[in-house]
């Protein structure tokens, strides 16, 4: 505590620090010195490293910030001219012909895309990676000195920018700017400055910049866009806004050789500020006309930040930034600030000494133990060194208990924080987020991080300290987790099922289809299958089973799922992948399936159907298909004809033969048809066994009526009981006063009554 300032500089009314973040784990014999190098904001950090010797390949490696190896591999492709990182840590690496390779953290390759046919041709002069409210973009600089354009990698549109005037070779320096929600490059070509956008290329003028400026040699621009700084060969440092209406200010650095690189201070802070990097030596300059100035012992690359810039050299990790004001107004020296006289105040309680109550009666008559709290939780989030916090802290819970109505959100999120932070910024996880950027990152996109680098005990711990709700935090984990199990050869279908059903088998919300699908991609079918076998929703399975082209028992999962829906989707699915017998033969051994198929055909595939009943030598089916089918038709006997040979097809091998249940509308051809069949099907053998028996259809009800050239017995039951006086004549017609002399009487007496009636 002693120490807390010792590292303090001040540069006009602000103090600024360097604090060290780590010790560089990585063993570099030459530094950075040859080496293509891109950081990620608030993460991982990229070496390339290009081997001196061209027999040696180049080598591509992947770092922690702290420096501890996550990948390395050797680089077969094209030459790279460009390396960055996206939003979402993966890692782009822009070649010479404008193909630009994306790959994972951990090195594992994903995808290509290419800048289009004209950067190819005329090649890659030069490459920004940019970020953007819209994503992750690449602006690229090609030898024919035109700017091609993707403000986002994930939904790639190409812009070729217009000419810049006058411009014979690559231009001094450039940047990209986001400015009315699009992308614009801002060109220095000697000591002119254009903006290019869609449509038009616009010069500008810098307000105040120094006359004795010939050229400008470097700019950069502020982490949101809003200011920049341009750097002239005289030396001088503008500094104003990016719309380059507002200057802020101008300072000499005296130097006038080209800086190695140049970075905005900050996005956040109260005093706009610039860093540039020269061999050996770093400059913070800001509105005054001071700097500050800290000599560098290796090469270093800077690493802009919303609060600071990071500064990664061979040996060590720092971060650069402005003190945070609550920082300040506690540990600045002689400061009467309520935060600094709290801070005493617990320092004296904890040696026991009164001077501990003269510190806080000091503070309650100005009424601002509130405030001295608040400094203290607020300058506890932002100091690195977990006894600093810790002494800040407890001091904050001192002032709390003199307080009967101070709100315990504030402390308890801070602590909640804070132990998460000192978790993430550990060596060996190697995050170093200051509290600042924690917030503006927020929780979920931290544990994406944690996932991304497979630090998945770390990520459920946290979401459980946290209390994420499970969807979001630990299912969501255990997810990831289960996802990249399955895609390890090492270990055996059951023991990988096995380990992922009983880590799973708490966790709510879990699709084991998605892991199925990884296991599957991964050509690991068996264990996708077995992994199927946990998904409660057939919904889930059904669809990757007919992927993996295990239809039987995807129609098998659909028919228990008890959804038709589900099941004429794999019914369709199958129609068209397997040829018409196969088809008919899975649906032969899946009677629902059959079932459902035929009331389907019923109504769209009447013609299908008829092979379905041929094939299952079905002819009542079939014939009750044709006799339907004719009072649709124009030529509704040809159709019956059909019908009944459906019918009597193997009648020699049955002893009777009904045609029942048929609804038809009576009409008169209708008799003399069945006259006429009759004799032509039936053989004469069983010529008085089989009856015919059709409904007729009148207004109000549904009777039989039985015809028969032989049986006229069950002709003249039909009449007498229908009780109908045309029908009974046309019995009497039929019948032989020789032979049938009795039935006649019978059919005379009921047709007196009916005539009664």
């Amino acid at each position: 505590m002693a120490f807390v300032t010792a590292n303090w500089n001040p540069l006009g009314e602000a103090f600024y620090r360097k604090i060290e973040l780590y010790e560089m784990g990585w063993n570099l014999k030459d530094g950075l010195r040859e080496c293509l190098v891109a950081a990620a904001p608030y993460g991982a950090l990229l070496k390339g490293h290009n081997r001196r010797s061209p027999s040696d390949r180049p080598q591509l490696e992947i770092y922690s910030s702290s420096g501890l190896p996550l990948a390395s591999f050797p680089w077969k492709s094209g030459v790279v001219k460009q390396l960055g990182w996206t939003v979402s840590d993966d890692l782009l690496c822009v070649q010479e012909d404008g193909t630009v390779l994306v790959y994972d953290l951990l090195g594992g390759f994903k995808r290509h895309f290419s800048m289009g046919n004209e950067v190819s041709q005329s090649q890659v002069l030069e490459t920004k990676i940019f970020h953007s409210p819209y994503g992750t973009g690449v602006a690229i600089l090609t030898g024919a000195l035109r700017f091609t354009l993707a403000t986002n990698i994930d939904d790639i549109k190409l812009r070729r920018l217009p000419e810049v005037p006058g411009l014979q070779g690559a231009p001094s320096c450039w940047a990209v700017l986001t400015q009315d929600r699009q992308s614009k490059v801002l060109v220095a070509n000697g000591s002119h400055l254009f903006i290019l956008d869609n449509t038009a290329c616009t010069p500008v003028t810098p307000p105040g910049l120094s006359p004795q400026a010939s050229s400008i040699v470097h700019m950069c621009v502020s982490f949101s866009y809003k200011y920049l700084a341009l750097l002239t060969d005289s030396g001088h440092v503008w500094m104003g806004t990016s719309n380059l209406k507002e200057k802020l200010s101008e300072v000499d650095t005296k130097i006038k050789t080209p800086p190695k690189q140049m970075a905005w201070y900050g996005t956040l802070l109260l005093f706009p500020s610039a860093v540039v990097m020269w061999d050996g030596l770093l400059i913070v300059v800001g509105e005054c006309k001071e700097t500050i100035q800290y000599h560098l012992d290796d090469d270093s690359i800077l690493v802009p930040e919303l609060d600071g810039v990071r500064i990664i050299s061979g040996t060590h990790h720092e971060l650069l930034q402005e003190v945070p004001g609550a920082c300040e107004e506690i540990f600045k020296i002689a400061s009467m600030a309520p935060g600094a006289l709290l801070l005493e105040a617990h320092k004296e309680y904890e040696k026991e000494s009164q001077k501990a109550d003269e510190y806080l009666r000091e503070i309650k008559e100005q009424s601002l133990l509130s405030e001295a709290v608040r400094q203290c939780v607020e300058a506890a989030g932002h100091e690195h060194e977990p006894e600093t916090q810790k002494t800040l802290l407890r001091a904050a819970s001192f002032g709390k208990c003199f307080l009967s109505n101070f709100p315990p959100e504030q402390f308890v999120s801070m602590c909640r924080d804070l132990r998460v932070l000192n978790a993430v910024r550990d060596y060996t996880v190697g995050i170093p987020l200051t509290h600042t950027q924690f917030k503006q990152m927020t929780v979920q996109v931290l544990i994406d991080r944690l996932v991304y680098r497979k630090l998945y005990p770390l990520a459920i711990e946290i979401c459980r300290y946290l209390k994420t709700p499970e969807y979001q935090g630990v299912s969501r984990v255990l997810k990831h987790w289960a996802c990249y199990k399955v895609q390890q050869k090492e270990e055996s279908d059951e023991v990988i099922a096995k380990a992922v059903s009983v880590k799973l088998a708490d966790a709510a919300g879990i699709s084991y289809s998605e892991i199925a699908t990884k296991a599957y991609e991964s050509g690991r079918t068996e264990l996708a299958i077995k992994l199927l076998e946990f998904e409660p929703r057939s919904g889930e399975q059904v669809p990757l089973l007919l992927k993996m082209k295990k239809s039987p028992l995807a129609l098998s999962k659909a028919i228990e799922s008890g959804d038709t829906d589900l099941v004429y989707t794999v019914v369709m699915y199958l129609k068209n992948e397997l040829n018409r017998g196969d088809f008919f033969m899975m649906l032969r051994n899946q009677p629902v399936a059959l079932s459902l198929y035929k009331q389907f055909c019923k109504h769209q595939e009447q013609d299908t159907l008829k092979d379905l009943f041929n094939q299952d030598d079905d002819h009542e089916e079939l014939g009750n298909l044709y006799v339907k089918a004719s009072y649709k038709d124009q030529v509704g006997i040809t159709v019956l004809s059909s019908s009944f040979s459906s019918h009597f097809h193997d009648l020699n091998d049955r002893s009777a033969m009904k045609v029942q249940n048929i609804m038809v509308t009576p009409f008169p051809p209708m008799l003399t048809f069945f006259s006429s069949i009759q004799k032509s099907f039936l053989p004469q053998t069983f010529d008085q066994k089989c009856t015919l028996l059709f409904m007729i259809k009148t207004k109000n009800h549904n009777k039989y009526c039985c015809l028969s050239h032989r049986d006229m017995e069950g002709a003249a039951e039909a009449a007498i009981e229908r009780r109908n006086e045309s029908e009974i004549s046309t019995v009497l017609s039929r019948c032989s006063a020789t032979t049938d002399h009795l039935l006649m009487e019978r059919l005379n007496r009921a047709k007196a009554t009916a005539v009664k009636k």
